[in-house]
């Protein structure tokens, strides 16, 4: 089992810039890939940005330039440097790994872009 918990959302302006952390407990070891998504009012989950266990990355176009995924292996988190943000990243962003387990989710922390 792998437990996950996000923090750093909240409000800022348009134009603003916000950074999301995930910390991973428990089987950790077995994580291969992580990732954030986000899930705006009314909207479906969509994938923001992926992390593979190499380091390779992958973004949505929409935060393509904008969004940077990273990952700190020894104190096993994750994070989403997200700069220039507009109205419309205003969501719900999870934090995501794939493990040998499983899939497994954090429980969301909001972030609102709004002046």
């Amino acid at each position: 089992q792998v437990q996950l918990v996000e923090s750093g959302g909240g409000l800022v302006q348009p134009g603003g810039s916000l950074k999301l952390s995930c910390a991973a407990s428990g089987t950790i070891f077995s994580i291969y890939a992580m990732a954030w998504y986000r899930q705006g009012p009314g909207q479906q989950r969509d994938l923001v940005a992926a992390i593979a266990f190499d380091g390779r990355t992958d973004y949505a176009d929409s935060v393509q330039g904008r969004f940077i995924i990273s990952r700190d292996n020894t104190e096993n988190r994750m994070h989403l440097q997200m700069n220039s943000l507009k109205p419309e990243d205003t969501a719900v962003y999870f934090c995501n790994a794939v493990a040998n387990g499983g899939t497994f989710w954090g429980q969301g922390t909001q972030v609102t872009v709004s002046s």
